[in-house]
Formats: structure tokens, C-alpha cells, sequence
């Protein structure tokens, strides 16, 4: 038989009593507008910047064409952003893809200028169109990024939220929303749950969950969106939503322009890993392995060397300075020095600036009972009596952590990667945790923009190993952009 013929074509259609909305409404639409107006104003100060730059004698120069240019250039970028699909809803305000649309469409603008010129034969200045349009594109991410961070700000505060409706079974919706509050700037709002049906009514029906209100069961879900109002639905793995019902929830909820999104069964692997190969009409959802070895791996080691002796070279003084202020205000050494564990189990000596007593190791064992750090594996003291006043400052901004370049240097850490644990640290580690060694530990990652101390071991263990599975330069690279941001806040350091 036939798929179609397996699809209940005697249910009625949810019947449409709000008037269909359109992608551009909201708050959503605002957003757009706003990005695009920067977008405009970023590639227009590029403009007149190059401009200026390269024809100083404006306007005695004959240079009239390149003024046109200038006053185009602002709408050519803008409808080469429409056509990379860079103000997509689904886009806004979270997730790599926004930005990477932006240097796409940087991209294919300079091409089509360099390609248009040539094929015409036409003369343009080279210097005004490479500063100009790669100017211009650097601007619009800046623009970007900033108003991604004041949308942020706005869904801390409960504003600029998408309304969604989660269908899945109660535990599985449950940890979504609880994780949705914990991390608000994703801006999904949950005010509606679809439950099984033998939850959603009867005896052992459950009245909500995690304080959100179950209203309705699994057939029910378009209805209960009409209802509610809501921007999305959020389908979490479940064999009771098969294709068939997901494709018939599609068609209910496509009049209103609602989005559908599926959670798959898969935790804490990023896009660059998962692509759709169709199989017999079948969308496969292909995960491919993590590339820990080869020239990836050549590349991630030739750029942290090169990255930490030009940090050695323009941090000397700094290093310096707080050497000096170590020896003259504490007895004992400068450096501190502790064996780690590195990739693979190999043990090193990790450099780090004395930041406490010098009898704090032996105290460490008078302390245990005092130790703050849920689970039990790592010591953590808020208030530990063993830090001296310079070492409290040095820590809170991670300044103590500076020599460790010189590990990065000789090939022992990586500039980025799981924290470096202690060798009865591991010693205490349970099965999937022994994966955390299978790349170099890092002086930042995951861990420490995602609050430092103030983690418990199972998010830190948790962020360790989505970094081991999604490891990517443009991660690291979007990790230590990051980590200025967490060290200066000095949230998590003690």
C-alpha cells in the first residue's frame, strides 16, 4: 500500500480562526529591518572611507564614476545579503550561521565587482575596492554581533521571546524546558506542552510540567498552537511523531507560517558533523565521525604554537610585572608547577603563576571538608585562606594562567580544549569521561566561557566532551573571542 493511502485523509484540517501571519511580523520583522539599515550604514562608511582614502584630491579629480560606486555599493551589499539568505527568521540571534551568511555575501559581492569589471573591461581602482568592500563587510559583522548582544539582553529580560508549543514525552520536555530557561538568549519560550495521550487525559494525566501547562495530547498539537498563539513547535524524539504524523502536523500548521522544529536523538553534536543524505524519499540524517588526527589536527598545533610566542612576545611585560609583584609581596617561588594530564594520558608539568601560599598543597588536606564544588572530584573554595591578595586578583582575571603559553609552546596544551585535570582527578573518572582525553587540554574552552568554578562536574564534563565531538578552528576561534568577555566579567574565578 501506498504511503498516502496510509494517511487519515478523513481528518479535518485545524479549522483557521486567526488571520495568517507573515515571516516579517513582530518583533522578528523589527530585527530584520534594523539589520538591514546597518548592514546599509556599514557598507556605506566603507565606502566613503576608501573613497576618501584613495581619491584625497575630491573634488578636483576626475573621480565621479567611484562616487556613484560608493552610493551603490550600500544597496548592491543589501540585496546580496536578500539573495545568501542572510535575514532568514531562523537565523536571528543565535548560531554561527547568521555571520557566516555575512562573509558569504562579502564574498560573492567582491567576485561579482572583480568578475563585471574584467568581462567589461572597465578600469577600477584595486585600492578603493579592497578597502572598500572587505571594510565594509568586517563593519556589517560588527554591527552584527552588537545587535545580536542587545537582542540577548532583551530575552534575559523576557522580550523578543518566540512562542513555542514542545510535543515529546514528559522527561524529554521537561529538560528542554529547564535547559530553554537556563539559556534564554536561544529566545524560545515554552507556554504549551503535548503530552502522550495516556498524560495528557485520563487517570494519571499530568496537569504540567516544570510549571508549563499541558494542553493537549499529540493529535492535538495544531490546535493547541492555534490556542496558544504560539511561533513554533518543538517535535523532541518520539517513535509515537513517525513521519507520518510529522508531515501531517506540517500541513496543519503551514497556513499560519508556523516554524516546526525536530529534535533528533542526538546530544551535543553541532551542525558541521550532521548533513541529510534522501534515501529512497527518506531523509537520513548522516553523522560524521570527529577528525581528532590528521592535517586538522597539524593545522590546530601549528596555529596555537605560532598564536602563544606571539602572545609571549607581546605579553613580556605583563609577565614581567606580575613576577615582580609575586616575589616582593609572598615568600616562595614565582612559578607553580603541577603535574597534569594530557592527551592520551601522557602526565606534564603545568606552568601557572604561585597564586597561593607555599605550604598549600599540605593544607589542601585540612580543607576537604570545606570543599564547594558539586561532585566531589574537583576542590573549589570561594573563600580559600591559601590565596594571597595578589593571587585573588591574578585568578580572578586569569592572569595566573599566562605561563601556561609556554606549555602551548612546547606542544603539551593547545590554546583551546578541556580543562587540564589533575592525575587523581582522573583516577576518579568513570567510562565516557576517559574521552576527554583524546585531544590536548586547552588554556580556555567551552568550560571557561560557560562559567568557570561556578559549574558543577557534570556540566563541565558535559562541555568537554561537546568540544572533543565538534572540535573546529572556527570554534576555537569563536571560544577565545569569548574568553575576554568571561575574563573581564571575573564570573567563576576563584
Amino acid at each position: 500500500m501506498a504511503v498516502v493511502d496510509k494517511i487519515r485523509l478523513e481528518d479535518p484540517p485545524v479549522e483557521q480562526t486567526r488571520p495568517r501571519r507573515t515571516a516579517g511580523t513582530g518583533w522578528t520583522g523589527r530585527y530584520r529591518g534594523m539589520a538591514a539599515g546597518l548592514d546599509f550604514l556599514s557598507m556605506l562608511s566603507a565606502g566613503v572611507i576608501a573613497f576618501v582614502l584613495r581619491f584625497p584630491g575630491f573634488p578636483s579629480d576626475p573621480t565621479f564614476p567611484y562616487a556613484v560606486l560608493t552610493g551603490s555599493l550600500p544597496v548592491c551589499f543589501v540585496v546580496t545579503l536578500l539573495l545568501c539568505r542572510a535575514y532568514q527568521p531562523r537565523f536571528v540571534g543565535v548560531g554561527w550561521e547568521e555571520f557566516h551568511r555575512v562573509l558569504r555575501a562579502g564574498f560573492v559581492l567582491t567576485a561579482t565587482v572583480a568578475i563585471a569589471a574584467y568581462a567589461t573591461k572597465t578600469e577600477v581602482a584595486r585600492g578603493y575596492v579592497v578597502m572598500a568592500l572587505p571594510l565594509g563587510t568586517f563593519l556589517a559583522l560588527v554591527a552584527r554581533y552588537r545587535l545580536r548582544k542587545w537582542l540577548h539582553k532583551k530575552r534575559w529580560k523576557g522580550e523578543c521571546m518566540r512562542r513555542v508549543v514542545a510535543v515529546g514525552h514528559r522527561t524529554s520536555v521537561a529538560d528542554l524546558i529547564r535547559l530553554l530557561r537556563e539559556k534564554r538568549y536561544h529566545g524560545m519560550d515554552i507556554v504549551g506542552v503535548c503530552l502522550p495521550p495516556a498524560l495528557a487525559s485520563g487517570e494519571d494525566a499530568v496537569s504540567e510540567v516544570e510549571g508549563v501547562p499541558v494542553l493537549g495530547d499529540f493529535g492535538e498539537a495544531a490546535s493547541v498552537v492555534q490556542r496558544s498563539g504560539a511561533d513554533s513547535v518543538a517535535v523532541l524524539a518520539c517513535p509515537e511523531m513517525d513521519g507520518v504524523a510529522l508531515r501531517r502536523l506540517a500541513w496543519q500548521i503551514e497556513r499560519d507560517d508556523v516554524e516546526l522544529v525536530v529534535a533528533p536523538a542526538l546530544m551535543d553534536v553541532t551542525g558541521p558533523r550532521i548533513s541529510i543524505r534522501p534515501v529512497a524519499g527518506l531523509p537520513l540524517l548522516n553523522v560524521e565521525h570527529p577528525e581528532l588526527d590528521g592535517s586538522r589536527k597539524v593545522l590546530k598545533g601549528l596555529f596555537d604554537r605560532a598564536a602563544a610566542l606571539g602572545g609571549l612576545a607581546a605579553l613580556s611585560p605583563l609577565l614581567l610585572t606580575v613576577a615582580f609583584l609575586i616575589k616582593v609581596t609572598s615568600s616562595g617561588p614565582v612559578m607553580f608547577r603541577q603535574t597534569r594530564v594530557g592527551r592520551d594520558g601522557r602526565e606534564f608539568t603545568v606552568l601557572k603563576f604561585r597564586t597561593m601560599v607555599q605550604d598549600a598543597e599540605a593544607r589542601k588536606r585540612e580543607l576537604k571538608e570545606y570543599n564547594e564544588h558539586p561532585g566531589g572530584v574537583l576542590f573549589k573554595m570561594k573563600s580559600d585562606p591559601r590565596i594571597t591578595a595578589v593571587g585573588r586578583r591574578l585568578r580572578r582575571y586569569s592572569l595566573d594562567e599566562l605561563p601556561q603559553l609556554f606549555n602551548v609552546v612546547r606542544g603539551e596544551m593547545s590554546l583551546v580544549g578541556p580543562r587540564p585535570p589533575l592525575p587523581d582527578e582522573v583516577a576518579q573518572y568513570g567510562g565516557d569521561v576517559y574521552r576527554r582525553l583524546a585531544v590536548k587540554p586547552g588554556m580556555t574552552g567551552l568550560w571557561q566561557v560557560s562559567g568557570r568554578s561556578d559549574l558543577t562536574w557534570e556540566e563541565s564534563v558535559r562541555l568537554d566532551l561537546r568540544y572533543v565531538d565538534n572540535w573546529t578552528l572556527a570554534l576555537d576561534l569563536q571560544i577565545m573571542w569569548k574568553t575576554w568577555s568571561a575574563v573581564f566579567k571575573g564570573s567563576g574565578a576563584y
